[in-house]
């Protein structure tokens, strides 16, 4: 990680934070940067649409093409507070982002964030799918942890996202 990792993640975690505090809102926040400029920044906004694909890394996915006007992000570092989900590492790999940064991994938070399966979606995918994308977690994990459940949080079912 460099100094400017963790400057892309702070700016991530601000992203989430205009969100809210509240980790039942999952105030997750992504930033994508090429050559040294920020070309999208979004965070959740499933509830708000309503659109389950809504998460920040697919938001953030789809500003970054829009504003640049091409389906493919070579070169591009997606920031996340939050390893990305499946869907969302998928959707890097579909739009050629060269590298993911993430904050806070599977066990800094709640199971209820990740796959019920437990399966390792980061290493599904850099095993399966592409050589050049380079996949590294634990920016700011503490930081980053503290917008979300913690791993012992005492849950009802109802609240509880992934189940």
């Amino acid at each position: 990680m460099t100094d400017d990792d963790e400057k892309w993640m702070r700016m991530a975690i601000e992203v989430a934070r205009s969100k809210g505090s509240d980790p039942s809102q999952s105030p997750l926040g992504s930033v994508i940067v090429r050559d040294g400029k920020v070309i999208a920044a979004e965070r959740n906004q499933t509830e708000e649409l309503p659109d389950a694909t809504a998460h920040a890394e697919m938001m953030a996915i789809r500003r970054g093409c829009e504003d640049s006007g091409d389906l493919e992000l070579r070169g591009a570092t997606l920031y996340s507070t939050l390893q990305p989900c499946g869907m969302c590492t998928m959707a890097t790999i579909w739009s050629k982002v060269g590298r993911v940064v993430y904050g806070a991994g599977r066990d800094d938070v709640h199971p209820m964030y990740f796959e019920a399966k437990h399966i390792d979606t980061l290493d599904f995918i850099s095993n399966a799918y592409r050589d050049d994308i380079v996949i590294e977690g634990g920016c700011l994990r503490a930081e980053c942890a503290e917008l979300y459940y913690g791993p012992d949080a005492r849950l009802p079912e109802e609240e509880q996202a992934n189940l």
